[in-house]
Order: C-alpha cells, then structure tokens, then sequence
C-alpha cells in the first residue's frame, strides 16, 4: 500500500507536467470547434472564430480574432448578422469557486452588427429564448467594457428605417470609459440623425448609481432633446429626466414614440419625463401648439395588455383652427407665424379642391394603436365664434373613440355634445348628438357694428353615418338639424348661417334692409343618406315672413334651395321673385327666380300649412331658447292666420 501512493502522486504529477507543457507549447485553437458548437447553440445560427489565444498568468487572458455570426435560417446563406474584428477578455479565475463569472475586462475591436428583417418578416437580432436550468444560478460580473470603432446598420422597411450607428467608448474624467453613439439615415421616410453619450456601460447595472445620459435626436421636422438620469436602468426601476420637443405637428411623434396623436399646428413643448412601475409619465411641462398655449401631464402605461394613454392637458387660450386636424382640415390659422412648409402645402391643395369638405382619411391603425382617457379644458377660445371655455372628454378602447362631453361655452349659453366614432371595422361608424341652448347672438357677432343686435340661438343636431373621413361620415349620414332663433338682426343671422360675403349677398336679394330685426327663426332639417332636406324654415321679421324650401347635398356639395319672401306691407318689395340658391358649396350662387313670381300668392297658404310642424317643435324650441321667447307668439298669430284661410288655397311652394 505504501508502494501505491507514491506511484499515483508521480501520476499525477507527470499528468500536471504534461497538461502544463500543453498549454504552454499548444494550440489553443484545439478549442475552437467546441467554442463555436457552445456559441452556435446559444445564438441560434452558426459562429466561427478564425483564431484564439490565451496569456496565462494570475489573470488569464483570452483573446478571439475574427468572430462571425451567420444570419439565422430563411437569410442568404453567406449573409452575416455580425461579426467582431477582435474581443479581448481578461478573467478572474479564482472567482470560479463561488460560482460567479467574474470579467476584469473587456475589450470589443470593431463590431460590426446588420439588423434587419428575414424574408418571413422575423428579425435577425431576436434570438431564442432560453431555459434557466437547475441548481444556484451563476453570476456574471464585468468590471471594465470598452468598444472601438463598432458600427451598426438598421433596415426595416415596416418603419421606412434605413440607418447606421457609429458606436464606440472613450475616456471620461473619473477614468471610466463612457458610451458615445451617433445615428445617422432615414427613419419613417425622413432624415434622421442622432446623438447620445451615456455612462459607461457597465453602469447600468450598478443599481446604486444614476445612470446619466444625453440625447438629442432630428427627425424630419420633429426635435427631441433629452437629458437627466436613470434609477436601475436594466430593472426599469425610474427615471429623472428634462424633455423638450418641437416639430411641425404632434402626430409625427408617433413612428417615434408610439403615442397615437392627431395633427397640429407647429409645437415646443418642455417638461419632466419620468419612469415607475410600467408606467411613463411626461408632466409639469407647458409650451405652445400654433398660437394656444398648452400645459399638463400626460401618461403612458405599459402594463396591461394594450398601452393606454392618460392626459391631463389644459390651455389659457387656444385658437380654434389649431385644432383643425382632429376633423381632417389643416390645423393652424393661414399666415399664422412658424407655419411650417407642410401646413401651407396642405393649404393650398385645399384651396385647389373643388370641394370644401375635409376628405383627410382618419388613420385607423393609429386609432387602434392605443387605448385613451384624456381630459382638456380652454379658458378662452379664439375663433370666429367667441367661445368661452372649452371641456372635452376624450376616451378610446379598442378602436372605439368617444368624445363624452363636448362642450363650449359662449356667455350665458352652451354647446354640448357627445360624438362617438367605432373604428373596429374598416369603415368607421360615427354617432353624434350635439346641443345648442341659449346662445347670445351679440357675442357671435362682435367686433362687427354692422351686424350688431341682441337675440339668442338654440338647436339641435344629430347624425348616424359610416365613413372614414369627415366628408365621408357627412355625404352618407342620416339625422337632423333643428335651429331656432329668438330676435336679433337679419344681416347677422345670414352672415353666422352663409358666411360674410354670401351672407351680404343673399341679404340683398331678398330686398330687407340689413338692420331688419328677426322676430323669430325656426329651421328643421331631415338629413337623408347625405341630403339635408327641408322639413321648415321660417324667419318671422318686422318686414315680412321668409320661407325656405329645398335641398343641401352635403355627398356632392351642391346647393338646391329656394327662398319665398311675404311682405307684411305692400311695397316694392312685394314684386321680388323668390330666390334660388343654387352652385357647390365652393362657388355658390343666387339669382331671383321669375319664373315662381306669379306664384307668391301661395306663400300665404304655405303658412298654413306650417301650423302642425310649428306646433311639433314648440317644446323644443324653449328648450333652446328659454320659455320666454318671441317664436311662441309668432306660432300663435300664424294659427290664427291659418283659421281665416280659405279651405281651397294653394299648397307649399316647392
């Protein structure tokens, strides 16, 4: 037995002896088949290595020249998605025996990374997922990273992306080598390029210390500067960051950040962007979309299974027109300062249009993006109608969109209403139910002397209609118009209803002077597939009664209407022929039709005949403007008038 043991240390020592020699002496390239099977494996597509070397010492070091990493299976057969000049790694050996990986340093020679989608659409940087095996984890530990010279090429057609980054570390004041990359191409179809510099790499896995970084990117028009810290950076743990943006509308943020939002005027916005428990929130910021200030808070949860997007969003004053692109029309006032390139382009085409109607298709997929609960509040509302506040609700789920309420204030009176537009299918259904109460008239028209005069404007409107823009959802729907008005001068009337100068013109085609006072209005329209027929309109002045009849298509644009006046007074006047207003809604028209002269003396049967709709809309006429209105009188006088006509007496005018 004594023989045996000195036998077996002689053994053993001749075996070190031996192992010894071999790595001094050998190849260590007799490692590289087993290197590149382990490496394969993991990546899920074939890896060489052309050469390894190892200096032994207390802390071995391992070099590998040449790496390659193929393209996973359905690529080109000699297509690479990487491959690494040289990769220099420096061990601690000893750090074996506690089950950790510990890596003194390393060292990347020019990487080189192609990132782009296979012909299947699947990604070439995503690879298989693997299976954590049994027993104690083992722990990796990296104390030094430095990259020189990498370089990485983005393609993915999905995102119009077409890009490289220049990547690399270098030398920082406290000694730690820190991350700098530059960006430069085409992203969404527009140029592209971008700065960062970051700590050291090996920083975002100190959960103890803030990871500082600087961001700056150029996009198109669209500009984001980003710089601050972030908490435990690999857990997603937080973030303090100072955001600025600018660009020629919200909606271009979109391709970038995911966020579906609708088209604007030019914007600068700056606030707080901070990260916690899934959710990304974007607060205390305030700037300006177009000429409206805007402030608040908006959120980005990424938790649940669809990313839902929460605002809180508030403005001083907001000029009507800068919210244009949420009906398809081009947002932001003509002329306006900062008006960028693509608002007047947009402008003229639609000035080109022989239609008046916005045709801008509302993009679907972007509705579907995202799930919202935004809240917006105005306190002032410039526009051509002095609005006083502004109140919107805004929600989406699942595609579904609901404006629930909507609501302007204008001095004592309101406009109120809910709309909703399902874009679940490929055509979108729209819903929508607005209310106007009590009106002031004299607001509408201030600033303008000329038409000056108190009265009030109530009314109703509602529309159930398919369509995917709102010329569409207008040209095809069914639902009312309901309008009333209580005193107030005709010159205004016309001009809130047809525009100034149509407005002026129609004004001196039915022949009343423009101070003639409106005892009453009442207008009820049926819309029809498109067509706002006339069920009444009637306009009760001190000069005579006026009556409308016909058809506005609202599918083609074109205008078939007519326009009876009856004096209450005999005078020259009385000899007007009714006036047809006629053309599109681009260019319309209004001339006298002479033909319908003789037929006037019908106008006093077509009152008549108005009684039983007048008396339908009573109720809601003093729901509109209020129990104590002129259009009650007037009602009872033309029942009265009705009792006295001849039985025989001719119909409605057509």
């Amino acid at each position: 037995m004594t023989q045996k043991r000195p036998r077996i240390r002689w053994t053993l020592y001749v075996a070190l002896l031996l192992l010894a020699t071999l790595l001094l002496l050998g190849d260590w390239n007799w490692f590289r088949p087993l290197l590149e099977r382990r490496a394969s494996v993991a990546l899920g597509r074939p890896v060489t290595v052309q050469n390894i070397d190892v200096d032994l010492g207390r802390h071995p070091r391992v070099v590998l020249d040449g790496i390659a990493v193929s393209n996973p299976e359905g690529f080109p057969a000699d297509s690479r998605m990487a491959k690494v000049e040289r990769l220099a790694i420096r061990i601690n050996p000893w750090a074996l025996w506690r089950r950790q990986i510990h890596l003194m340093d390393i060292q990347l020679d020019k990487p080189d990374a192609d990132l782009r989608p296979g012909p299947d659409g699947k990604p070439n940087w995503q690879l298989p997922r693997r299976e954590s095996g049994g027993g104690s984890p083992w722990v990796l530990e990296i104390d030094r990273l430095e990259i020189r010279g990498g370089h990485v090429l983005v393609k993915e057609p999905r995102l119009h992306a077409d890009f490289e980054i220049l990547v690399g570390t270098e030398a920082a004041a406290d000694g730690e080598p820190r991350l700098h990359a530059e960006a430069r191409g085409t992203y969404d179809a527009a140029p592209i390029t971008a700065h960062f510099v970051g700590g050291s790499l090996l920083g975002l896995r100190q959960p103890q210390r803030p990871y500082p970084l600087s961001l700056s990117v150029v996009n198109g028009a669209t500009r984001i500067l980003l710089k601050g810290t972030l908490l435990q950076p690999l857990q997603f743990g937080g973030a303090q960051l100072d955001l600025q943006l600018n660009g020629d509308s919200l909606a271009d943020l979109y391709s970038l950040t995911g966020v579906p939002l609708p088209p604007t005027a030019p914007y600068q916005l700056r606030g707080r962007l901070d990260y916690q428990q899934g959710r990304i929130r974007f607060h205390e910021f305030n700037g300006s979309v177009g000429q409206s200030d805007l402030s608040g808070e908006l959120a980005v949860n990424l938790g649940g299974k669809r990313r839902l997007v929460t605002a809180d969003l508030r403005s001083n004053q907001v000029v009507l027109a800068d919210l244009g692109g949420l009906v398809g029309a081009t947002p932001g006032k003509a002329g306006a300062e900062g008006e960028s390139d693509a608002q007047r382009e947009q402008r003229a085409q639609a000035q080109a249009r022989e239609r008046v109607l916005p045709d801008q298709p509302i993009n679907l997929p972007k509705l579907r993006a995202a799930d919202l609960d935004i809240r917006y509040r105005a306190g002032r509302i410039e526009s051509a109608l002095p609005l006083d506040r502004l109140e919107a609700h805004l929600t989406a789920k699942q595609g579904v969109l609901a404006l629930k309420p909507l609501r302007f204030t204008v001095g004592e009176g309101q406009i109120a209403g809910n709309i909703e537009l399902d874009g679940a299918s490929e055509v979108m259904h729209a819903v929508a139910d607005v209310d106007f109460r009590r009106i002031d008239l004299k607001r509408l028209v201030r600033g303008n002397p000329a038409l000056d005069g108190a009265g009030l404007i109530g009314g109703r409107a509602r529309i159930d209609s398919y369509g995917n823009s709102t010329a569409q959802i207008l040209g095809s729907g069914d639902g009312e118009l309901k309008l009333y008005m209580n005193r107030g001068r005709l010159s205004a009337l016309l001009v809130n209803l047809a525009g100034l100068e149509f407005g002026k013109a129609l004004l001196s085609a039915i022949g009343l002077p423009s101070e003639t006072q409106v005892r009453c209005a009442i207008g009820d329209f049926e819309l029809k597939e498109g067509l706002l027929g006339t069920r009444l309109l009637l306009v009760d002045t001190g000069e005579a009664n006026i009556l409308g009849d016909g058809s506005i298509n609202l599918r083609d644009e074109i205008l078939d209407y007519r326009i009876h006046t009856k004096p209450k007074r005999l005078g020259l006047a009385s000899l007007r022929a009714p006036i047809n207003i006629g053309g599109s809604f681009k260019d319309p028209s209004v001339r006298p039709d002479w033909e319908r002269l003789a037929a006037r003396g019908g106008i006093a049967a077509a009152l008549g005949l108005l009684v039983g709709p007048l008396a339908v809309l009573l109720p809601t006429v003093e729901l509109g403007l209020g129990e104590d209105n002129d259009c009650k009188a007037m009602i009872g006088e033309i029942k009265a008038q009705a009792a006295n006509l001849p039985a025989e007496t001719g119909s409605k005018p057509k």
